[in-house]
């Protein structure tokens, strides 16, 4: 009897060896490493673009938003970014004019303070829903394609869509001016009438006046 159960315990233990020695001899090739993301993904020598979107919103600009990789030793610039053949406007961090990728570095496209690429949706061919070719263009390395997903800023995607880009408010006028030659409101005229005199009017005899005889003498009224 206890035999018997030394022997089962040996099988198991026999059993369970063989199937670690299997798992271990699939290597690089073992289905467990084939998993891929959801989201689109290309790769091109050392660059690599990863969960790339085309987040959309009711009304104006959509945006591009991916994670660039680098696994290569010399940084490297995003120049351009289409998405159905329509060009994006790339601009840099806090609006800088550049994105650049450093070296064994990567760097996120879209987001608060962080490089955006928007692009006009007046387009048809970026509906909800749709898969289109997007095309990022870097200064080593040239183009890296992915079929990227048409998907509403919504959720998850919130704060990666139009809604973070930056906003430039209007300037408010610091005081109205008022008009040149009009008198402030309230305000009395103090100032004396050209032309207004004041004193005794020139001209005009003071005391008793005199009459002068035609044969010189002067005499009193």
């Amino acid at each position: 009897m206890v035999r018997s159960f030394r022997r089962g315990a040996y099988a198991a233990v026999l059993a369970l060896s063989l199937a670690s020695l299997a798992a271990c001899s699939a290597g690089n090739g073992a289905g467990s490493l084939q998993i891929k993301p959801d989201s689109a993904s290309g790769i091109e020598g050392p660059i690599e673009v990863q969960n790339a979107f085309v987040l959309t919103q009711a009304s104006g600009p959509a945006t591009v938003s991916a994670r660039l990789y680098n696994n290569g030793t010399t940084a490297q610039t995003l120049e351009s970014v289409k998405v159905a053949g329509s060009p994006a406007a790339v601009s840099g961090a806090h609006g800088g004019k550049t994105v650049t990728v450093p070296a064994h570095g990567s760097v996120l496209l879209g987001g608060k303070g962080n490089p955006v690429a928007t692009i006009d949706t007046g387009s048809e061919s970026l509906r909800d829903g749709d898969v289109q070719t997007a095309v990022f263009v870097f200064s080593r390395t040239g183009q890296v394609a992915v079929a990227i997903n048409v998907t509403p800023a919504t959720g998850y995607f919130k704060p990666f869509g139009p809604g973070s880009l930056p906003t430039t408010a209007a300037p408010t006028p610091s005081g109205a001016a008022t008009p040149t030659g009009s008198p402030a409101p309230g305000a009395t005229d103090t100032a004396t009438p050209t032309g207004t005199q004041t004193g005794t009017p020139t001209g005009t005899p003071s005391g008793t006046p005199t009459d002068t005889a035609t044969d010189g003498t002067t005499t009193n009224s």
